[in-house]
């Protein structure tokens, strides 16, 4: 046994050993061969990187994509600035050659414990590198140029150079790269004059510039600078006194809004989108040589842009994009706001209805657009929510609920559907929510951090898609130097919504456009289905919406400030407009109607009553019935009694001093004629309840009641006899009297 023991471990050793030296030679043969690799002196000292993308009928777009060659010196850098980033990134720096040996070993063990190349391990030499020189692809292969490359700039550069190079080519987020640019942007002022908190501010973020966003997650970037500045602090850089001060700051911006515009135009989310896809940073992009195909029409973009500017926002932020429906692609955008506007999330208000509430409850078949539903005080599960205009309207269909954005009914269809199945409709629609997303204020919009404009135009796609959902995509296929395609945009349509679903939705939303609060459009001569929201916070608005769609296309404008400082707008008025702007010069096609939809007569009767469609008979008069659409698998199967039969009607009347009075059961369905022998008199109708009439009749009180000319009853009143009675009357109260006064 001790014998075979031996052997094996023996037998590993060999293996091992033989693996390590193979190992050993394969890395030291790529090594040998990647140290051929030249350094390039303008990529190490640019800042700025420049992309060629194009439109759709590939001409080069004329739009700035680069942030400026502003470049800062390491002498003129505060110490603290310089000794922020190397304690947070690289503490070693001028200690090693460029190669932290024990950081690589770690990391490769976790590499290997997790099957993966998470760990990098990378020091300040190798991230400059990495950032100047190689894509962001995660293989050995890379990894090893990295060294090589390393060892070269190590050699070739003092660590000051490296250290300089390195904080004027780092990526900061919103197209800032270079220290120089970061400080401009974030704090309106040159690298040379940033504070303690504000150096460590941004070698936090760094790591994670989305992540780590002042702008966006404010707690997160506060943690992660409080953490730099505890690191700082474990190495002698700042005092104890130093790091209390400077962990009671608060984060302090000053944004330059000088390049709002640069900075939301359709080529930088086109650039965006293409990191994303590449998993390469800009500079990556730009030193790769490759081109960006995108699908931005030249005509759209430009009418997009006529309509945002056909409207005053004062300084608020804004922004509109436009959709294809069949490609799924951004055929134009543009923003104004000095942060990335498509990568905030807002929260969008009544814009969530149609995707959250009403075409969820459409596909379980819960409700049709002529579902009554009740607007009235509501409380659930203790949340107590309000109408806007803090009326309340009783019964109204749904799709008068829907058009006129009414509250309570839309959080009463979300009780019916569900909040989990919902949000599961929702998220297939391209919508993600958060674990605390969990109330029934999610009706209104109320999420914890809401969505782009991007995300909720690209839902409302599904509608006239028929209920098909992709994710729309500014980017169509990206190209390497030599012209070989890297990436191509194929649509992976998800069929989340029944066709029939889709098509009413639209009839839906077709009526706030016309009677709704996107009544705006009302005069544009074509088919538009349009919603508007209003986000408010006590009684400002700080968000305003219009998401409209044509057959082919879909519109949507957002108004607001990423900062939540008020805005003067509301959905219905300059969203709207702009809206009606654009759709002006569009194409004139009209929303097909599937063959799962079907047409029925409802008896209007039973609808006010009863609160059910129901099917008209037959013989229902015109007037009270109305055509509905229905989908053939929620449709309605009971017909209204309405005008089976027509009921008896007791009349009591009576007369006095020359006059009848006439007392009855009225029916508002039915019409009562009353004639002095053949001469009309009066007529009622549409009047529910008992009705008292009072009539100058010298003959016979002729009464004719009925649905129409082929259903009527009469009964008949004789004068004469009436005044007789009322006589007879008189003299049996006169005898009563005298009887009671002999007695």
């Amino acid at each position: 046994m001790k014998k075979f023991v031996k052997i094996s471990l023996i037998t590993l050793f060999i293996c091992v050993f033989t693996l390590g030296l193979s190992l050993s030679l394969f890395v030291g043969i790529k090594l040998v061969k990647f140290s051929a690799l030249k350094l390039n002196e303008e990529l190490l000292s640019s800042p700025s990187a420049n992309v060629q993308i194009y439109d759709f009928e590939n001409r080069l777009l004329n739009e700035d994509n680069t942030s400026s060659q502003s470049y800062a010196e390491l002498l003129t850098l505060p110490a603290y600035t310089k000794n922020a980033f190397i304690s947070i990134e690289d503490k070693n720096f001028y200690n090693h050659n460029g190669l932290n040996y024990k950081r690589i070993a770690k990391a490769a063990l976790s590499n290997l414990l997790s099957k993966s190349l998470k760990e990098g391990a990378s020091t300040i030499s190798q991230q400059l590198i990495k950032n100047t020189h190689l894509s962001s692809e995660k293989t050995f292969d890379r990894k090893l140029k990295e060294i090589a490359l390393t060892k070269k700039l190590e050699a070739s550069y003092s660590k000051d150079q490296i250290l300089e190079k390195y904080l004027n080519v780092i990526y900061y987020g919103n197209n800032c790269y270079g220290i120089e640019n970061a400080a401009n942007y974030y704090f309106s002022k040159p690298a040379s004059k940033l504070t303690l908190e504000e150096s460590a501010l941004l070698a936090g973020m760094i790591k994670s510039p989305s992540k780590y966003s002042p702008i966006l997650k404010e707690d997160m970037a506060l943690k992660r600078r409080n953490l730099v500045l505890d690191e700082m602090n474990k190495d002698g850089y700042i005092t104890e006194e130093e790091l209390v001060q400077s962990k009671c700051q608060p984060i302090k911006l000053n944004l330059q809004t000088e390049n709002k515009n640069t900075l939301n135009s359709y080529s930088e989310a086109a650039l965006s989108e293409a990191c994303q896809i590449l998993n390469m940073p800009a500079k990556s992009i730009a030193i790769a040589g490759y081109k960006i195909h995108t699908y931005q029409d030249k005509e759209k973009q430009s009418r997009l842009e006529k309509a945002l500017n056909s409207e005053n926002f004062m300084t608020a932020d804004h922004a509109g994009i436009v959709i294809d429906v069949k490609k799924h692609a951004v055929s134009a955008y543009i923003g104004s706001s000095a942060y990335k506007i498509l990568d905030a999330k807002r929260q969008p208000g009544s814009i969530m209805k149609p995707l959250l509430v009403y075409a969820p409850a459409l596909n379980e078949d819960l409700i049709t657009p002529i579902t009554q539903l009740v607007d009235e005080p509501l409380v659930l599960n203790g949340y107590a929510p309000k109408n806007v205009d803090g009326k309340y309207r009783g019964y109204v269909s749904a799709t008068e609920a829907l058009s006129k954005s009414i509250n309570i009914p839309a959080i009463k269809v979300l009780s019916y559907v569900g909040i989990e199945k919902a949000k599961n409709y929702a998220s297939d629609l391209g919508l993600t929510f958060d674990e605390k997303d969990d109330s029934y204020a999610l009706a209104l919009g109320g999420m914890t951090y809401g969505e782009n404009l991007l995300t909720l135009a690209s839902a409302y796609s599904t509608f006239p898609n028929l209920g098909k959902f992709a994710p729309a995509k500014f980017v169509e296929y990206i190209t390497d130097e030599n012209g070989k395609i890297l990436y191509h945009h194929k649509p992976e349509e998800k069929q989340v919504l029944r066709e029939d679903t889709a098509y009413l939705m639209t009839t839906m939303l077709t009526e706030s456009a016309k009677t709704g609060t996107a009544k705006a459009l009302a005069d544009l001569e074509m088919p538009l289905a349009s919603k508007t929201g209003t986000v408010g916070r006590g009684k400002d608005n700080i968000d305003a919406y219009n998401i409209t769609y044509s057959p082919c296309e879909v519109c949507g404008i957002w108004v607001g400030n990423l900062d939540n400082s008020p805005i003067y707008v509301a959905g219905g008025n300059q969203p709207t407009r702009c809206v009606k702007e654009y759709f002006k010069s569009a194409e004139n096609e009209v929303f097909t109607m599937p063959e799962c939809i079907t047409e029925k007569e409802i008896d209007l009767v039973s609808l006010e009553n009863e609160h059910l469609a129901k099917l008209a008979l037959p013989n229902t008069p015109e007037r009270f019935k109305t055509t509905a659409l229905f989908s053939r698998f929620n449709e309605p199967k009971e017909y209204a009694t309405t005008f089976s039969t027509l009921p008896e009607t007791q009349f009591k009347v009576s007369e006095k001093n020359g006059l009848i009075t006439v007392t009855f059961n009225s029916q508002s369905h039915i019409d009562y004629n009353f004639y002095d022998g053949k001469e009309f008199l009066q007529k009622a109708s549409g009047f529910s309840g008992e009705k008292t009439l009072t009539l100058h009749v010298k003959n016979n009180l002729k009464i004719l009641y009925g649905f129409d000319e082929k259903n009527t009853k009469e009964q008949t009143f004789n004068f004469a006899d009436l005044q007789s009675t009322q006589s007879q009357k008189k003299e049996e109260q006169r005898s009563s009297t005298k009887r009671k006064w002999f007695v």
